[in-house]
């Protein structure tokens, strides 16, 4: 593949083009990283929640237990602190499902946007520059080729408005009928161009 221009002007355009994807991936990236710290912050939340429902447990369950020695009423004296110690449990079993779940979104949510960012370049930027870069490449050994200029400077004649078939010569088509190599080496030229293959010409 020929990846960039031979002409300086577009050639800085690439680089340039270039440049900006990878800042775009990198910013996208860091996007990404930021989103996912901002979530997992939230993770705090759940890491409370299970701290106070273990607490809670913990403090019900032992004053269950004291109270359950007193005789003749010790058992229904505890069953509230039982229930309360459950309620704990709980508590503590939704803290530690948020710190599951804030993780798994945290994931999903940063490799998003990165897919997001990947694709939006790959599409928008990357996909056109390999398929320059290839028909670059592709004109340029079929430039290499005398007999191919003929066919390059047909598709000059075919493909350019008039204004820029007139680069070539007023009398271009002319020119390409009598088969003057001039005129088909402009034309070829003319038509490299469009690629960014640069083709001396007489």
């Amino acid at each position: 593949m020929r990846w960039y221009s031979d002409f300086p002007g577009r050639r800085a355009a690439e680089i340039v083009g270039d440049v900006l994807a990878a800042a775009v991936l990198a910013g996208g990236v860091a996007l990404a990283l930021a989103l996912h710290t901002a979530i997992v912050s939230l993770e705090a939340i759940g890491g409370k929640m299970q701290q106070s429902g273990s607490d809670l447990a913990s403090t019900m369950t032992s004053v269950g237990q004291n109270l359950a020695g007193i005789p003749l009423i010790g058992d229904a004296v505890r069953a509230p602190f039982d229930s309360a110690s459950a309620a704990g449990g709980t508590l503590a079993d939704a803290g530690s499902q948020w710190q599951s779940r804030v993780h798994l979104i945290a994931g999903l949510a940063g490799w998003t946007v990165v897919a997001l960012v990947v694709l939006i370049v790959a599409l928008g930027w990357v996909r056109p520059r390999v398929r320059d870069a290839v028909r670059r490449a592709s004109l340029a050994r079929l430039a290499a080729s005398a007999a191919s200029l003929d066919l390059l400077a047909l598709r000059a004649l075919t493909t350019l408005p008039i204004r820029g078939v007139l680069e070539a010569g007023v009398d271009a088509a002319e020119g390409w009928r009598r088969g003057d190599p001039t005129t088909i080496g402009r034309l070829a030229a003319l038509e490299l161009r469009r690629a960014g293959v640069r083709l001396d010409t007489p």
